[in-house]
């Protein structure tokens, strides 16, 4: 090489390593291709840095005074690194084709051709067989006429590995098989071409410039499989969470039908001895109950979240039946400033009905039930207090069905809770909080 050849080819080299550079740099740093991937590009442009740099050097060393021999291995060095990335681009693609490396016919008959290139590559360079590559004694070497023999095994390979590339096309995605023919094809071309005239730095830059390609593509292809499987995930658990709410309102009708009889019967035989003793009483009781039960019913019809007034009046129905079975045994107190929030049905009175099951106790004196309501900048909450024994939070309790349906309801509809502590006087505290950011303005 002379004249204004040295310096283009000693330009083209350098642009080269700079992209070699850019694509190890992208590699480390760039999230969204898996581990396997990532290590192959990082030897890969490693690989290539290191082929640059050998390459300036021996354009460096070129017309100074550094022995033959050095000469000669640093040839060696250089082509043998350029013979690396054809070999390495067959194992990655029979790891992408899903296929085992290990016992690979065509893997074997690869690296048969590049052991026989190392062969050629150790004769013409280290050996002085000056019918492939001759050095003069200023250090520049001159192809042989049986150089074309130094880059038939890299060909052989590189047509090898299209021919395994289109075979196997149905195994590897669109646009990895893509990036595989633009590798592929590209270093062919310039490999084929540096065989009847001298173009050697042009070979190195082509290798590079396909990698980059290569590596743009499978990552970008990488991350597309990525957001893909994201978005199954996401309408998987789109599915899922429908189906919870879809049990969870099945659970909601059982919880419905499954009232308790003692309370219908007893309700019923109210209504009955009212007739005679207190007629608008029976009449009042009378009316409460259909309510209860008409909400109720409503409650299983509707399967998103309620005005919280609806469920007030659910409530304040349920109680009114017990109030006039218990007389004074049962007194309930609403402080109630806030009611502009929605949440899931049959919320609030299973709550309530809960105070009244498990507090009411004769022995003990009259049952007293507040209901409050408060509402901040994050959150509204309904806060449920009973005078009853209260319970222990100590003691492990299995919970109670229909409370836990009320939590799971509350968690799905609204990313609500439920809680349950012990009251500071006895008795039991039940919160409901649901975050203002989900709570909708009741119409």
């Amino acid at each position: 090489m002379n004249g204004w050849i040295e310096p283009l080819s000693f330009s083209i080299v350098g642009a080269a390593l700079l992209l070699s550079l850019i694509g190890l740099w992208f590699t480390v740093i760039i999230p969204g291709i898996d581990r396997w991937s990532r290590h192959f590009f990082i030897y890969y442009f490693m690989v290539f840095m290191l082929c640059c740099l050998f390459s300036i050097a021996e354009t460096l060393f070129q017309n100074h005074p550094i022995p033959e021999t050095a000469f000669r291995f640093l040839l060696f060095l250089e082509n043998l690194l350029l013979s690396l990335p054809v070999p390495m681009l067959t194992v990655y693609l029979l790891h992408c084709s899903h296929e085992d490396t290990h016992k690979n016919r065509f893997l074997y008959s690869v690296l048969f051709l590049w052991g026989f290139q190392l062969l050629i590559n150790l004769l013409s360079c280290l050996a002085s067989f000056d019918e492939i590559i001759y050095v003069t004694s200023g250090n520049r070497y001159y192809r042989g006429t049986l150089y074309p023999l130094f880059l038939l095994p890299t060909i052989i390979i590189l047509f090898l590995n299209l021919s395994v590339t289109i075979r196997r096309r149905k195994l590897l995605s669109r646009k990895a098989f893509l990036a595989f023919l633009i590798a592929i094809l590209s270093i062919t071309a310039s490999v084929t071409v540096q065989l009847f005239i001298e173009v050697f730095p042009f070979v190195g830059i082509s290798y590079v410039i396909s990698a980059l390609a290569m590596y743009s593509i499978i990552l970008s292809d990488q991350i597309e499989q990525d957001l893909r499987l994201q978005r199954e995930i996401a309408i998987q658990q789109q599915e899922i969470a429908g189906q919870q709410r879809e049990i969870a309102h099945e659970r909601a009708k059982v919880m419905v039908l499954r009232m308790r009889p003692h309370f219908i019967y007893n309700t019923l035989m109210s209504i009955y001895s009212l007739c005679r003793t207190d007629p608008a009483k029976a009449r009042q009781i009378t009316m409460d109950f259909t309510n209860y039960l008409r909400r109720n019913f409503n409650a299983v019809a509707s399967d998103s979240a309620v005005p919280f007034s609806t469920e007030l009046e659910h409530t304040r129905a349920y109680l009114g039946v017990e109030q006039a079975q218990y007389d004074d045994m049962l007194a309930v107190e609403y402080d109630i400033p806030y009611t502009q929030f929605r949440l899931p049905p049959l919320t609030l009175q299973p709550i309530v009905e809960n105070a009244v099951k498990h507090g009411m106790d004769p022995d003990s004196g009259p049952l007293h039930i507040r209901i409050r309501t408060r509402h901040t900048a994050s959150c509204t909450t309904i806060i449920v207090e009973d005078s009853g024994p209260g319970f222990d939070p100590s003691i492990k309790i299995k919970p109670h069905t229909t409370l836990a349906n009320i939590r799971q309801r509350l968690e799905m509809m609204c990313g609500g809770s439920l809680a349950f502590t012990a009251g500071e006087n006895g008795g039991t505290v039940a919160t409901v909080t649901i975050p203002d950011s989900s709570g909708q303005t009741s119409s």
